[in-house]
């Protein structure tokens, strides 16, 4: 739904081997930069939208969107009436789909539409997370930070940074142990793409760092990490939640906040509220679905949705200083 704020998205690991639909009319009329990248490459298999533009505006976009699609492989369809796919799908629910230009034959689409395997059950971390440890930041900076990279985004690293904390990024897979060894003073579970319930090696690391009462923040697929860490259980939603302006309401502060969001799974109302170690601290006020919850027996607490959101409100970047406090 954002009028800008497409190469954020094409290049967020949490969209990674998804069709996107941009429903604002108008992509591609700004270009790209090297400075809008959320990852190294595009992340997603392909876009839908209404108009293409191979003409862009900006004096600082190093090339136009076609031959940034062209330098990546990236495929994509225009001319489409992206508010009537949207609407068809909110109410069908999110489903596999397929782009040709080899065939217009439905029967043939269709059967390279059953090799697609569902979302529910696929463990995407990996394909998506740092192969090896590396670290940012100054190593006099005040604040240590370890980070499980479940494919996290440059902007959440580049908050942190901006917090004054050295940050050490680690695989997916990686231990606690294996973390612990840097001596960090908070630990950072990241975003990323796929089923939570698969993520057994994750969710026992967070579940370790629980147990060392450690400083901890998780964003998006690291709330429902955090979640299945307290036996809290995790479930596919009809259609998700995505785009720039989702309304959150913070239950502590009672204010409300407009929030960038794009996952499309979400963890069980009914199993947090029988949690004794896990309140509530944000909900979804367009369909009541939880989007925040703090330990209270811990120093943890997590969100759904994206406060670096980049583009996007700024409604929520305080939890980034909540998560320093603890330390």
């Amino acid at each position: 739904t954002g009028m800008t704020g497409y190469q954020e998205i094409y290049t967020d690991p949490s969209y990674f081997g998804q069709i996107i639909i941009n429903t604002h009319p108008h992509i591609g009329n700004y270009g790209v930069t090297d400075l809008e990248q959320e990852s190294e490459k595009p992340k997603f298999s392909g876009l839908v939208c209404k108009d293409f533009s191979e003409v862009f505006s900006r004096n600082t976009a190093i090339g136009s969107l076609q031959s940034y699609f062209e330098k990546w492989g990236i495929i994509g369809v225009d001319g489409i009436d992206t508010r009537m796919l949207v609407r068809y799908i909110r109410n069908k629910g999110a489903m596999n789909a397929v782009i040709s230009t080899e065939s217009q034959d439905l029967d043939f689409l269709k059967s390279k539409l059953k090799n697609v395997p569902s979302m529910a059950g696929l463990q995407l971390s990996k394909l998506v997370s740092t192969q090896k440890v590396y670290t940012l930041g100054n190593d006099l900076a005040k604040y240590k930070v370890a980070v499980l990279d479940m494919g996290v985004k440059k902007s959440i690293l580049d908050h942190l940074l901006l917090r004054d904390c050295q940050l050490k990024i680690f695989p997916s897979t990686t231990t606690f142990k294996e973390m612990q060894t840097w001596g960090a003073n908070g630990y950072f579970i990241s975003n990323g793409p796929g089923d939570p319930e698969v993520e057994k090696e994750a969710v026992e690391t967070v579940k370790q760092i629980i147990s060392e009462n450690k400083p901890i923040f998780g964003i998006c697929l690291g709330q429902q990490l955090l979640a299945l860490a307290n036996g809290v259980g995790t479930y596919k939603m009809h259609n998700g939640h995505r785009g720039l302006n989702h309304p959150v309401k913070n239950l502590i502060t009672g204010l409300s906040e407009i929030t960038s969001q794009n996952h499309g799974f979400s963890i069980v109302a009914e199993s947090v509220k029988n949690c004794e170690n896990l309140q509530i601290t944000h909900i979804n006020l367009n369909d009541n679905t939880i989007e925040g919850i703090k330990m209270k027996n811990n120093k943890g607490f997590s969100v759904q949705y994206h406060p670096e959101s980049s583009p996007g409100p700024h409604d929520s970047r305080y939890l980034f200083d909540d998560f320093i406090s603890l330390f």
